[in-house]
């Protein structure tokens, strides 16, 4: 089976944020760490379904589901960042990691909104 860089980096971020929670869990900062909980993982199980989508119209729906996740778990981990909830070498490094994700889902959403386009 062909390496989907997507769906590992998903995954991998999703493990991530996990950690982050549990670490905001411990600091007694329980609405944002939700918050961040669910829209972090929430990226990567919709790429899940968005693989196995039943048409590319159910596979871009569902890009495009995860891609508002990142956006909203960037929007999250910014916040964190500038109010100093999680310290900087952190929420730096996660919120490179959510803006490479957005870049790899504007470039799937991109490729595939011209190919539903020909295809009409």
């Amino acid at each position: 089976m062909k390496e989907n860089v997507i769906q590992i980096k998903s995954y991998n971020f999703a493990l991530r944020i996990i950690k982050a929670y549990q670490y905001l869990k411990s600091k007694q900062e329980y609405d944002l760490g939700r918050q961040l909980l669910r829209s972090g993982t929430s990226i990567g199980a919709n790429i899940e379904e968005a693989i196995g989508g039943q048409s590319e119209k159910d596979f871009f729906a569902k890009m495009n589901i995860s891609h508002k996740e990142s956006r909203e778990t960037h929007y999250w981990l910014r916040l964190l960042k500038d109010s100093a909830i999680i310290e900087d070498k952190l929420s730096t490094s996660l919120i490179k990691d959510c803006e490479e994700l957005l870049k790899l889902s504007t470039s799937i959403i991109t490729t595939m909104k011209t190919k539903l386009q020909l295809n009409q």
